[in-house]
């Protein structure tokens, strides 16, 4: 490797994305084309970097194969980050192995770490979790341990954890500067940020709180029965029944929860429930059938009975009843969440981190369009959709896991 490459690698990784284009933008060998391609990344001109990576994966050869497996993982860093996420996961697997066998341990732990944020961002915290685990981060350059940091961060987050995010955010801070990278630097401060805004709504006899992560999982511990709108569950402690599958169920359950210790006329739990304006025999009927689901549902957590105006929810041993709803809530919430991380993407990689159907996310995404609330650029397959981030919308607990369609 000559010298030009050395010195434009050196200043990729501190971060110096200018000094190392000056260094290769009129050369077009293998290497020089590889580190154009990260450097073009890191400035976010994401079609390009992709274009430069393939080209030096190509001239690389065959013969070089650790050269054009860490050309495939830079690729797939580039998919994530612009949510690409029907990008070919054997690929990357298959270099991380050729990395593993060529003793390059460095980059093939920055190959799991990338497959582990692919996981942790559609939603299989379980899977990224256990890859997690497998990886020892004490030997890896201060970047990947600051990456690594960052993602036990986002698991510790999703599982309400915050001590341990804390713990995890503290390590990827500490990494991050010893890395002296500053969009790293900055990527943690994001992180961070998180902990410290509105992350949900208790709802309490009919009046709204605004809860931080730390008060939510202070309140999940408390004992309470939580109607919990952001997993549609509902739980005391560690007993959770989901009712995520059931939306009517839910609805009742929620719409009794937020009118606790009092009663719901049947006519405010048709309408919840049913969308029915004007109730008649049929409607009553189906909502005693679906009353009857409720508390079969419920019975180990809590009584629905029957009052002279309609019905009402008791706990069984909780202290009390309350609702935990997302921040913001409006139709299509679980689009527009995705959406606020700034980020743009496919319709096709929200339908696979929803676990939806390609065509329930293009309606959704026509609706929030019609509304203003997101826009579109590109055409065809190039099609991406972008949302300003909403301000005290974040997503953690509106993303913790495989969530239904709103």
């Amino acid at each position: 490797m000559d010298s030009l490459i050395t010195a434009a690698a050196r200043a990729l990784a501190t971060g110096d994305i200018l000094g190392a284009l000056k260094r290769v933008a009129l050369r077009d060998d293998a290497p020089a084309l590889a580190l154009r391609g990260i450097a073009m990344a890191q400035l976010g001109e994401f079609p390009r970097a992709r274009t430069l990576l393939q080209n030096a994966a190509r001239a690389f050869g065959a013969r070089e194969e650790v050269a054009r497996a860490r050309c495939i993982v830079a690729e797939a860093e580039i998919a994530l980050v612009s949510r690409d996420l029907g990008w070919r996961v054997k690929a990357l697997d298959t270099a991380r192995e050729t990395l593993e066998a060529h003793g390059d341990h460095v980059n093939a732990a920055h190959a799991r770490t990338v497959h582990i944020r692919r996981l942790l961002l559609v939603g299989h915290v379980d899977a990224a979790e256990r890859a997690l685990a497998t990886l020892d981060p004490a030997p890896l350059p201060a970047a990947s341990r600051a990456a690594l940091a960052l993602v036990a961060g986002g698991i510790a987050i999703r599982r309400l954890d915050t001590s341990a995010a804390r713990n995890a955010l503290k390590r990827a801070r500490d990494a991050a500067l010893e890395a002296k990278i500053p969009a790293l630097i900055a990527e943690v401060e994001h992180a961070s940020r998180v902990l410290q805004e509105p992350a949900a709504r208790l709802i309490r006899r009919g009046e709204e709180y605004p809860l931080r992560l730390e008060e939510v999982e202070t309140l999940l511990a408390s004992g309470a029965l939580v109607v919990d709108a952001c997993r549609h569950v509902v739980r005391v402690r560690d007993r959770v029944i989901s009712l995520a599958t059931r939306p009517v169920l839910f609805a009742l359950a929620r719409t009794l929860g937020e009118a606790s210790p009092g009663d719901v006329p049947r006519a405010v739990l048709l309408a919840r429930a049913f969308g029915a304006k004007h109730a008649d025999e049929s409607h009553r009927a189906r909502l005693r059938v679906e009353v009857g689901r409720l508390r079969e549902e419920l019975r180990l957590l809590a009584d629905v009975s029957a009052t002279a105006q309609g019905f009402c929810l008791t706990p069984l041993d909780a202290s009390e009843i309350v609702v935990l709803a997302p921040p913001v809530e409006e139709q299509n919430g679980a689009v527009l969440a995705f959406l606020a991380d700034g980020e743009s993407w496919s319709s096709s990689a929200l339908a696979i981190a929803l676990g939806a159907s390609s065509r329930t996310v293009q309606r959704a995404l026509q609706a929030l369009a019609a509304a203003g609330k997101v826009q579109s650029f590109g055409r065809g397959r190039a099609r991406r959709w972008i949302s300003p981030p909403v301000p005290g919308f974040p997503t953690v607990l509106l993303l913790p896991d495989l969530l239904p369609m709103d």
